[in-house]
């Protein structure tokens, strides 16, 4: 294959703006290291997020709040050496962006300067518009988050549904065609009714990606390490394990231990 070829299926904002206009699923999973990005890329990703969830379930926090630029950037750039065709978007950390716009614009092209992300994603509904439209001017890529915010999970008083309240609803609607109007090329729906999820993505030109926003949102996305089962005691009804890695990684370890023990590993077969 040349290398016209190989540029051909490379997943641009652009294909996925398409891709709503086809009214084509879009396909968005979280990754945090190389191996995982390999694995998604070659599974046929649309998009890998780099998320500040890396804060919960790689570096052990309780939230996404003390996630750093740093931790960020780190991550990020392993995430890109390991994919070739996905777009890769990263989660702006909570503090990179709130504070002053010029700030956030400084932040925002680090990731692509020094980490090779495609675009960034940030938290915020209709207050963030001029943010996003000086990143986008700029030429950065933005997808947008509304509906339950983690980071704002302080404010709102847990991890609660968003948008079951008439203000709650007329906010997110409001915010999403205010973000769309400022240049966000994709909107995070996090944790909203199935109903509301509908009305949203009716209502902007551009696409909309849930989780826990029910089937009807142009898009889905889950955190990679809840779709492989890694944490069977965590199971929102929003979640889908597709597979069970927690029972066979410690199962395939224990397996490896006991033949250690009983001097059944390694064998002359694995000696050079």
């Amino acid at each position: 294959m040349n290398n016209k070829d190989k540029s051909a299926d490379k997943i641009t904002v652009s294909t996925i703006r398409k891709k709503k206009a086809a009214g084509e699923k879009i396909v968005m999973l979280t990754a945090y290291d190389f191996q995982f990005a390999r694995l998604l890329d070659e599974a046929g990703v649309d998009i890998i997020l780099v998320g500040d969830s890396v804060g919960n379930v790689v570096l052990g926090y309780e939230n996404t709040i003390p996630v750093t630029m740093e931790d960020m950037l780190h991550h990020t750039r392993a995430v890109s050496r390991g994919r070739k065709h996905a777009l890769l978007i990263v989660d702006m950390p909570f503090m990179s962006y709130q504070v002053k716009v010029d700030k956030a614009l400084v932040n925002a092209s680090r990731f692509l300067k020094e980490a090779g992300a495609e675009g960034v994603k940030l938290e915020g509904g209709s207050e963030y518009a001029e943010t996003i439209r000086k990143i986008t001017q700029a030429g950065i890529p933005v997808m947008a988050h509304i509906g339950l915010m983690p980071q704002a999970v302080n404010r709102i008083g847990g991890y609660r549904v968003q948008g079951k309240k008439e203000d709650e609803e007329k906010k997110i609607l409001n915010d999403a065609k205010s973000l769309e109007e400022a240049g966000a090329f994709a909107i995070v729906l996090e944790k909203v009714p199935s109903e509301l999820a509908e009305r949203v993505t009716a209502s902007v030109s551009i696409p909309t990606i849930g989780i826990g926003a029910g089937p009807d949102c142009d898009g889905q996305v889950l955190v990679i390490y809840d779709l492989l089962g890694f944490d069977d005691t965590f199971k929102p009804r929003f979640i889908k394990q597709y597979a069970n890695m927690k029972k066979d990684i410690i199962s395939a370890v224990s397996k490896f231990s006991e033949e250690v023990k009983q001097g059944k590993f390694p064998t002359k077969d694995h000696g050079y």
